[in-house]
């Protein structure tokens, strides 16, 4: 018998912080139907004429901050490491390979590979805790795209999604105790935010979605795909582990880009809010990033972390991703042979 395969996919990075390599990140990135759902000429409107020739320069400047001469791109860095360290977990039976959705290495290079090695089965784990369309779902279709074109079709499996992995949750819980939750006067979920209308849209009952104030409280049949109801079940989870009080943290959600109303309450508001209470000391998990990006690194660290001080805020400490922590590689390694 032959290999079984697995893929990796995590979102993507720029292949360098040029602003030329930014800007073709972005556009792919932002060009895809299920990351700005809108009509498609206007979407092509929108990107390649405001956002992509002005955001590009900036974000470009940002993605320098985070570089590495070393490691490069810490996303790009750390998903190689989840690779190589879960190929070493599962031995010789399984080849695994890793892709971005946007830019290198792609998808459709790495399940060439996997088809050249004419692999038995192929088993896709999307690298986001929590299932959305614009991305888990994203990552999917492309993957049914490229494979139905294959002559022959080998044995396919998706992790829809993996926000409430045991593994998963000690690890984060884990990686926030090293910092003594205790000593902060709050702890923060900042999780990546999505447009309110994907939410609705991924409400199969069309009755439940943003229908109460607490319609991601508790997960049902109606909210189970729910990116938001799922993010609330992780940082449940986790702070179950720490035996944190729902007086003690806030589950919020960064990186709105655009006017639209995105999933509440935002993050910077939240910072904003708690430094006008009075908070000094601030704890940040981000658990919807299984390795440390731009989100993390910079947006949180740095970005919150200096508004925060300008408001009388004294620090924001981040809780590190998973990385290529044991744990989570393991973790890894039980969806692999599911």
């Amino acid at each position: 018998m032959g290999k079984k395969g697995v893929l990796l996919v995590n979102l993507g990075t720029p292949d360098s912080p040029k602003t030329a390599d930014v800007r073709k990140y972005l556009g792919e990135f932002l060009m895809d139907g299920r990351v700005i759902d809108i009509n498609p000429a206007l979407r092509a409107l929108l990107v390649k004429g405001a956002i992509v020739p002005f955001r590009s320069p900036k974000s470009a400047k940002l993605y320098k901050e985070i570089w590495s001469p070393e490691n490069g791109s810490p996303l790009l860095y750390y998903s190689i490491k989840q690779a190589e360290l879960l190929q070493e977990k599962l031995g010789d039976d399984y080849q695994v390979e890793l892709a971005m959705r946007y830019q290198n290495p792609s998808i459709e290079s790495a399940l060439n590979k996997l088809k050249a090695a004419n692999v038995d089965s192929l088993k896709v784990i999307a690298l986001f805790p929590q299932y959305a369309s614009a991305s888990s779902g994203s990552v999917y279709q492309k993957v049914m795209e490229l494979v139905s074109k294959w002559l022959t079709i080998p044995d396919l499996s998706f992790v829809n999604s993996f926000h409430n992995n045991e593994l998963m949750i000690e690890n984060f819980a884990e990686n926030g105790a090293k910092h003594q939750p205790e000593t902060y006067d709050h702890i923060l979920f900042s999780f990546h935010g999505l447009p309110q209308r994907q939410l609705i849209k991924s409400d199969p009952t069309q009755k439940h979605c943003l229908k109460t104030a607490d319609c991601c409280a508790t997960l049902t049949d109606a909210n189970k795909f729910c990116y938001s109801a799922q993010c609330h079940d992780t940082a449940r989870l986790i702070a179950e582990k720490l035996n944190l009080s729902k007086e003690k943290y806030t589950i919020c959600f960064q990186s709105r880009l655009g006017n639209d109303p995105w999933v509440k309450p935002y993050t910077v508001e939240v910072v904003a809010e708690l430094a006008k209470q009075g908070k000094k000391r601030m704890l940040v998990f981000c658990p919807a990033f299984v390795a440390d990006c731009l989100e993390t690194v910079y947006e949180v660290s740095v970005e919150y972390g200096e508004e925060f001080k300008a408001l009388g805020g004294e620090k924001i400490q981040l809780v590190e991703s998973l990385n290529d922590s044991p744990k989570f590689i393991e973790a890894l390694r039980e969806m692999a042979v599911a």
